[in-house]
């Protein structure tokens, strides 16, 4: 009887066993799209920001070329995107520090050229829209 009771035991501490291992794997599989994004106000700002960007009729320098603005909202968009499935977006200032300051690649600064004036760091160019944008809601 005693082995019969052992086995019975055993099975019961396999089975919890497995059910823990069907969890854990459940809640990691898919740990990249639960990443916390952005809120919808946020991506309503960032949307903005991208929409200013492709609109501007500026040009963006990034690793020493000058893109025109609708090239340069694009690549900002994929970089948003990219970092915001990764949980590291969730507002616009982190858009701005993290997307649409500088190259991921080289660490080099992006800068913006509009008309006749000054060229000027993409991340204050783009915080002084934000600004605008917010005290007009």
């Amino acid at each position: 009887m005693g082995d019969r009771r052992q086995q019975v035991d055993a099975a019961r501490v396999n089975r919890v066993f497995q059910a823990a291992l069907l969890f854990v794997n459940l809640l990691t599989a898919g740990s990249t799209s639960w990443a916390a994004g952005p809120s919808t106000a946020a991506s309503a700002e960032i949307q903005q920001l991208l929409s200013f960007v492709a609109k501007s009729g500026c040009q963006f320098n990034r690793n020493g070329t000058w893109y025109p603005a609708p090239e340069a909202s694009a690549h900002l968009a994929d970089k948003e995107r990219y970092l915001a499935e990764r949980g590291q977006i969730t507002s616009a200032e982190d858009f701005i520090a993290k997307a649409a300051t500088k190259s991921s690649m080289t660490g080099k600064p992006y800068t913006v050229r509009c008309g006749s004036e000054p060229v000027i760091a993409s991340d204050e160019w783009l915080t002084a829209e934000l600004r605008r944008f917010r005290q007009g809601r």
